[in-house]
């Protein structure tokens, strides 16, 4: 998985989580819509996830202030809208937002489809979401949770923040903390018995904020197939 960075002097970050199995975790959280079979056209607006549940999260005690904003998923932002990752966010521009993070390569629109088809295809475990400006109808923002099924802690849920990233000139507006108290707030409510994300050591400080914490002992190591 592609570790998340901070976006820019913001956050930028990759992280996951585990949870224990809950109610919550039983429910379908697709979107209702036709299936990404269908007409191009008529499949643009179907939503990776039920954007409902970003709604519904408790942000009673967020872990970041805002500056004194008061920054929610229903309230964004002016202009902004906060929700799921849709089929026809290619056109609003994910991709090239990506492309601030990590090298994305030459990726179609077939391609993203066929992707969020796929990933759409996985009930329950890609949470994608995005920051839309809508008066430009340009995706700004985003963040994606992916949930794993485990059979250890119970048959418990783990929870990993990937892909954080905000775009350049919107950077410095605490949308990355936003994004951020979303995606960990939702791991949380859909029972995951942990979470985590990996970051830069200079952005160690930025994630703390949200409650993460470097797991002394315990070493990330890769291995790269290709860049």
């Amino acid at each position: 998985m592609t570790p998340a960075r901070a976006p820019a002097a913001e956050t930028g970050l990759s992280t996951s989580t585990e949870a224990d199995k809950s109610p919550a975790t039983t429910k379908n959280h697709l979107a209702n819509g036709s299936s990404g079979c269908c007409a191009d056209s008529v499949d643009n607006d179907v939503e990776l996830f039920d954007s409902k549940i970003l709604f519904d999260l408790d942000f009673s005690n967020p872990a970041s202030d805002y500056r004194g904003m008061d920054l929610c998923p229903k309230t964004p932002g002016k202009g902004l809208r906060m929700r799921a990752l849709r089929r026809g966010d290619f056109q609003r521009g994910y991709v090239g937002l990506l492309g601030q993070l990590a090298h994305v390569g030459e990726v179609t629109e077939r391609m993203y489809k066929d992707r969020f088809d796929g990933m759409r295809n996985c009930p329950n475990t890609y949470y994608t979401i995005v920051l839309e400006d809508e008066v430009h109808h340009k995706i700004v923002g985003a963040a994606t949770l992916v949930v794993e099924q485990k059979f250890i802690h119970s048959a418990a849920l783990r929870g990993r923040i990937e892909d954080v990233v905000v775009l350049e000139d919107r950077r410095g507006q605490d949308l990355g903390k936003l994004l951020m108290d979303t995606a960990t707030l939702l791991s949380k409510t859909l029972g995951c018995y942990k979470v985590s994300l990996e970051c830069k050591d200079k952005l160690v400080g930025f994630y703390r904020q949200f409650g993460y914490q470097v797991d002394l002992g315990n070493n990330y190591m890769i291995q790269r197939f290709r860049n």
